[in-house]
């Protein structure tokens, strides 16, 4: 991850400039360590099952998987990719996308145990559907 420079002492503000100089990928992992570090100081607060689910839902994909993922789509997008590469990159996507449905299915179970939609769920945790492209 790169370092970014900051001051000593930082407003809100402040340490948001700094997190708009992170690179995207750098950015989904802060704000998943952010909400992890979230729902670690609220876990005292919940029931045990929620505080778990929690844990699992903000777990992400591994940031080596993440970047290698990365670095192939931006080689799929130059044209530049082999067919070794493409065919990592499937086994990638499809490790991605299991992870992502699990990560579904404890914001489903979440959401059951707080008598709530899925919807209500991730905009409470400030879970966005992403966009593609």
């Amino acid at each position: 991850m790169p370092t970014v420079q900051v001051e000593v002492h930082l407003s809100s503000e402040d340490l948001l400039k700094a997190v708009e100089q992170l690179s995207l990928p750098d950015l989904e992992r802060f704000v998943s360590q952010v909400i992890a570090l979230q729902a670690q100081r609220k876990a005292p607060n919940l029931p045990q099952a929620e505080a778990e689910l929690l844990l699992k839902i903000n777990h992400g994909i591994p940031s080596d998987t993440q970047q290698r993922y990365d670095e192939f789509i931006a080689k799929r997008q130059a044209e530049t990719l082999t067919p070794e590469e493409h065919s990592e990159l499937l086994h990638l996507t499809e490790q991605i996308e299991k992870l992502q449905a699990q990560r579904l299915e404890y914001l489903v179970e979440l959401a059951r145990l707080r008598q709530t939609s899925l919807a209500a769920v991730m905009e409470n945790l400030g879970i966005h559907t992403p966009a593609y492209v």
